[in-house]
């Protein structure tokens, strides 16, 4: 099987490198040459633990190659996969202007029977429309379409490939649904589940995953605050209720709000398109509206830690990045956190394993730092953004010597009280006890566990 693959992005390039370490030979096509011609020689654009690994492989095995001309990967495909982007407008809406211009593209290239596969994120209807594009285009053209989402994490998405919870496929021909069976054979050892349902419901359950995600990041958040109030632990009661096999224990960790290329965007979406046919989202336009107050309120956290003035005083910063292990900082919290700070008079030394060459210009005024231990060095407070693992095992004495000021503002909460605090740090974190009822759980619980 042959397969093409329109846009190198990051759903583009992990989709190419994982089905071409199937066996299949992919062609992946992008409009910009540059970008085409680093990949050819190895060099990946985004940041994706073992993505380059696996381009590299397949590039030299022969089945991966990389063209900016869709004439020579759609004529010979059995699959032409949509991977462009979808971003958000200001409105909320999908800007789906980059789907629709390559969808006149593909339809130019057709020769023989082809399965077109929507795999960038789109409103419900959206197969349909793309679908008319490519008739009226080309109304010889034998073609089906199908809507085959992505559910790709970012740090993991090769391991999201290779193992996913599920396929879903919104198609309604059996022929293209024997061609998608053929493309995800490959899985059936892993057991890994395909969901097979119309289109429409294939585009809605990207959005539907996303905003349920997104939901329980701001019930979590927004449960620290309470427990804050009423002195509960978060971490104990996001355990006791992710236990629950009907909740599960994933993204219930508090932090300064969430971001990325997806959540708010198709949160966004989602509430634009519910809002058309009469049947609008509450839920969903409340979250983001939590979302958003998150990422003031920690901004006020920050300064209340700080004795209620900024003036003057030094923040170091370890972590830019929405999440670890990528370098997309698109919506991060540092992004609204930061410029905030800056404007109280706070001077920002930062550091990030990944991000920092995405955010420079996005953030002016920031000292961009060697590592954690030059971002402290004369700083009057720690500020944690960004819980990539190499912050969770730091030196925290050698940090209290670095820093002018003993105060670590801990917004993931990587690290325990009672060991900041046997530093010498002041350790401010989120959805915690007050720090002596903390210490006194601890030792409790090591006492039991004895």
């Amino acid at each position: 099987m042959r397969i093409a693959i329109i846009g190198a992005g990051h759903v583009g390039l992990v989709s190419a490198a994982c089905l071409s370490q199937f066996g299949f030979t992919v062609t992946c096509v992008d409009s910009q040459h540059r970008k085409v011609a680093a990949l050819r020689t190895g060099e990946v654009p985004i940041h994706e633990p073992g993505l380059d690994r696996l381009l590299a492989a397949n590039i030299d095995a022969g089945r991966l190659s990389f063209t900016a001309d869709m004439a020579e990967a759609v004529p010979e495909a059995d699959v032409a996969m949509l991977a462009v982007a979808t971003p958000g407008r200001e409105d909320g809406r999908a800007d789906l202007s980059f789907v629709r211009q390559a969808a006149r593209q593909l339809a130019d290239a057709l020769d023989g029977y082809t399965v077109l596969a929507i795999r960038s994120t789109v409103p419900v209807g959206t197969c349909r429309e793309i679908a008319a594009i490519v008739r009226e285009r080309r109304p010889d053209a034998d073609f089906d379409i199908v809507s085959n989402p992505e559910f790709l994490r970012e740090g993991a998405a090769i391991s999201d490939f290779m193992h996913p919870d599920r396929v879903v496929v919104g198609v309604e021909s059996a022929r293209a649904r024997a061609v998608m069976s053929a493309l995800y054979r490959p899985l059936s050892p892993a057991e890994s589940p395909i969901l097979f349902t119309t289109p429409e419901t294939a585009e809605l359950a990207k959005y539907a995953a996303n905003c349920f995600l997104a939901t329980r990041v701001a019930f979590i958040n927004e449960f620290a605050d309470l427990c804050e109030r009423l002195g509960a632990d978060v971490r104990d009661l996001a355990r006791a209720i992710g236990l629950d096999r009907r909740i599960g224990r994933h993204h219930l960790r508090p932090g300064p709000g969430f971001g990325g290329a997806c959540l708010p965007k198709d949160a966004a979406a989602l509430v634009r398109t519910a809002r058309q046919p009469g049947a609008p989202s509450a839920v969903v336009e409340a979250v983001l509206h939590s979302n958003a107050r998150r990422k003031a309120a920690m901004v006020g956290r920050i300064v209340d830690a700080c004795g209620g003035s900024l003036a003057g005083k030094t923040v170091a910063v370890l972590g830019i990045a929405f999440k670890p292990a990528t370098d997309t900082v698109r919506e991060s919290p540092a992004l609204a956190i930061l410029p905030e700070l800056m404007k109280r008079g706070a001077a920002i030394r930062a550091f990030d394993p990944a991000g920092m060459e995405n955010a420079r210009p996005l953030l002016d005024g920031v000292a961009w730092c060697r590592d954690a231990y030059d971002a402290a060095t004369g700083a009057d407070a720690l500020l944690v953004l960004t819980e990539w693992n190499q912050f969770r095992a730091l030196d925290l004495d050698r940090l209290r010597a670095l820093l002018r000021t003993p105060l670590l503002l801990d917004l993931r909460n990587i690290y325990d009280p009672a060991q900041a605090a046997a530093a010498g740090l002041r350790h401010v974190g989120l959805g915690l006890p007050p720090q002596r009822l903390a210490v006194l759980h601890r030792v409790a619980v090591s006492q039991d566990a004895g």
